[in-house]
This record gives C-alpha cells, structure tokens and sequence, in this order.
C-alpha cells in the first residue's frame, strides 16, 4: 500500500512549516515551545525520526478551563504532539475539504462565522422568494457535540478517503488517545479535533443535501440552519435529520435548541439575529460587551489592563459588530463609555485620561 501520503506528512519542509505554524501568537512563549526551540533543528529531526521508524507516542494531555463563550474543560497535546498535528492537518485537509460541501464553514480555509451569516441571509431572500410567507426554517443544535462523537464510527469514515496504511495508523494514533478522557467524544484542546468533527458531520451533510435533496442548509460545526417550503415539511425533514443523526452517528440533538418556526422570524445563528433584509447583534452579544466595557475601565485604571490589550479586545469585537446593523448600537455604547473614541481610520481606541 503506498506511503506516500505519509511521506508527504514527515517530510522536513511540512514539519518545519508546522513548526512555524507553532510559533504565531502567545503560544511561543509557552514553556514547552521554548524548550523545542532552543535547539529547532536537532528536535524537529529527532520527531521525524521517531515518525519514520514507527517510535513516535502520542503524550499525556494538559487540562484547563475556559470561561468564554462559556465554560467549557480543555485537553491540550504537548507541544511536540501539537507539531505532529499541524504537519498532519497541512497535508489531509486539502482531500477532505475537497469533498465537503459548499455550505459547510467552521475550520475551513476562507470560510468562516461570518460568510455563514452572509449565506443564511442569502437564503433566506431566495426561499422568501421561492416559498413565500410558508417557508419555515429549521434550527438544529447537537447535544454536546464534541463530548459525543463516537470514534468507532469516526474511524470507520476516515478511510473512505485517506488510504495510506502508515497515515491512517498516525490518526488513529491521535484519534485512540482520547481513551484516557473518556469512552467517547474528542478533546477539545486537539487541532485535529475540528478536521475530524467536519469528516464526522459531513455524513450528515451529503445526506441531508443528497438524500433529503435540502436546497437552503447552511452548517457551522454543530449548528445546522435549513429552509423548507412549508411548517409540515420541515417537521418531516427535522424527524428525519433527527433518525439519521442517532442510528448512524449515534448523536443526540439539544432539544431547547432545535426548533423549527416561519421564516419571518429570523433565526438566531452564528452571533448574530439573521433576518432576510438585515442582520442584528444578538442580545446576549450586547449585554456581554456592555459588562466587559464596565469590567475594562475598571481594570485599566488599577492597572491590571493595558491600554493595548483594551483596544484589541474592542476592536476585535468591533470586527464582528460591524458585519450586522450595529452602527446605532456602537455609537450607543461610545456615547456611554466616554473613555472609548475612534479614530481617523475607524478604529476604537481608549483614553486613558478618561479612565
């Protein structure tokens, strides 16, 4: 069986480029990725060795909290684990994201939260143009998703495309070591954890889209949106999603979370209120900022902020803002924050004399 896929994965040029990948952001000033580094060259020779000659071991996690959006346990590879992760994913997703659909847009090259708020609202005006005042829209949420995720089955799908004997014995390698967490789901903390989630979902994708013949669907990781003609056919087509989600990937979906409702409703996805003419920050969205621009103020004055981090927290959030009807609502929030401002290119900044 050919190897050359795996090749490909351990050729010093990919590992080198994983490397560089490794070393963006705060993550170089992690103490493990200052070790590695200190002698690059030796180390990313030696992990290429032990990946040729089959002596390569996945370790141990390391375990933390995030609180935002919410709370949520990580399980994070070590560092060297994490370079085979990233030499892995910059060969094998160009053949998955080749068989995803169109309309598929967490962790894929140029797509993205916002492209799907932009495509959910396309659809809507094109079904309100079709359907008409009839169309309903269908809102699915799997139940904790990544905790459910069966890697039997998960195992069962990666070799539909990749075929490398040596390849598929280092995912697996990756996929097994989630045994130590727990009997099923994906680590959170795992770069490989958000491919595998969109190789996982996408037997439901070409399902619902070749099968079920969905014109209107959209799906970013676990939230699913669809457009159907008419309230009894979306009834007919969530029992349906809901049969093939549990005997086929053995997911349960979040009950408070999937519904179906008219289309002139609007849906609330991807951060945003998507209605078919325009689109709104979600209340959740708005009172999180409001609190937060309380929280910096406060936080700049004792000095436990800089102004630096304050502006890249606002101006990332304003980022997103601006992708909805948030003109009003900014202009709001600055007139209540007096320490906040923009300047000449548009950008927020803060006044430290007003702190």
């Amino acid at each position: 069986m050919s190897t050359s896929l795996f090749n490909r994965i351990v050729n010093i040029n990919n590992l080198e480029k994983a490397y560089r990948l490794s070393r963006k952001g705060k993550n170089k000033f992690n103490k493990e990725a200052m070790i590695f580094s200190q002698n690059e060259t030796y180390n990313l020779r030696k992990l290429q060795q032990e990946l040729l000659t089959g002596n390569y071991e996945f370790g141990e996690y390391n375990k933390f909290y995030v609180y935002e959006p919410k709370e949520r346990l990580i399980h994070a590879p070590q560092y060297k684990d994490k370079l085979v992760q990233l030499a892995v994913n910059n060969v094998i997703k160009h053949i998955y994201q080749r068989c995803f659909i169109y309309d598929s847009y967490a962790c894929i090259d140029n797509k993205g939260t916002h492209k799907a708020v932009d495509r959910v609202s396309y659809f809507m005006r094109k079904a309100n143009w079709q359907y008409g005042k009839d169309a309903f829209i269908i809102k699915l949420d799997i139940k904790k998703f990544f905790y459910s995720i069966d890697r039997s089955i998960l195992k069962k799908i990666i070799p539909k495309r990749i075929h490398c004997k040596r390849t598929l014995e280092l995912l697996f390698d990756v996929i097994d070591s989630a045994d130590r967490i727990s009997p099923v789901g994906l680590p959170l903390g795992n770069l490989l954890s958000q491919l595998f989630a969109n190789v996982y979902m996408n037997e439901f994708d070409q399902y619902c889209k070749r099968k079920l013949s969905i014109k209107y669907y959209v799906r970013y990781a676990d939230d699913v949106i669809a457009i159907l003609p008419n309230k009894e056919k979306a009834l007919e087509i969530l029992d349906l999603m809901k049969v093939f989600l549990k005997e086929k990937l053995a997911l349960e979906t979040h009950d408070e979370k999937t519904r179906i409702f008219p289309i002139r409703q609007g849906v609330n996805a991807y951060g945003f209120k998507i209605h078919k003419t325009h689109r709104l920050l979600r209340n959740d969205s708005k009172r999180k900022i409001k609190r937060k621009t309380k929280r910096m103020r406060i936080s700049l004055r004792e000095g436990r902020m800089t102004k630096e981090k304050c502006e890249q927290i606002l101006n990332s959030w304003y980022g997103h803002a601006m992708h909805g009807n948030s003109y009003n609502f900014v202009n709001r929030l600055i007139e209540r924050n007096d320490y906040i401002y923009r300047d000449h290119k548009d950008r927020l900044k803060v006044d430290l004399n007003k702190v």
